[in-house]
């Protein structure tokens, strides 16, 4: 083999092993988001565990995180969950964005995690 050769299967060899990584973290992170739903749709145990599965699986129907959201967005409205706090409506009970933390499910996506 040419060096070329040697180099462009460690390029290749680097890109799937990050493609690998980055699959467990965001599998472990909608694992993680799962349970944390879990428990606040009222589920502990092997139904929070199984809940949290539907999460990690609702994430392959779709390139991006949209699906995951939705699949939560669904599951917290058939379950009651309020999804806002105190602080997040004003007077007249509409829900206002707050800059100085991430929005909430449902509010838009934060550019950033310091609201600048």
């Amino acid at each position: 083999m040419t060096t070329f050769d040697d180099r462009k299967d460690k390029f290749e060899n680097k890109f799937a092993h990050d493609a690998e990584l980055r699959f467990k973290a965001e599998a472990r992170r909608n694992k993680l988001l799962g349970l944390w739903a879990a428990g606040l749709m009222g589920k502990t145990g092997d139904d929070a565990e199984a809940y949290a599965k539907e999460v990690i699986k609702a994430d392959f129907e779709e390139a991006g995180d949209e699906d995951v959201f939705r699949k939560l967005r669904k599951d917290f409205d058939a379950a009651g969950v309020d999804q806002t706090r105190p602080d997040d409506v004003d007077a007249s009970g509409f829900i206002v964005e707050r800059h100085d933390r991430p929005a909430r499910l449902g509010h838009g996506r934060p550019t950033d995690l310091h609201g600048q």
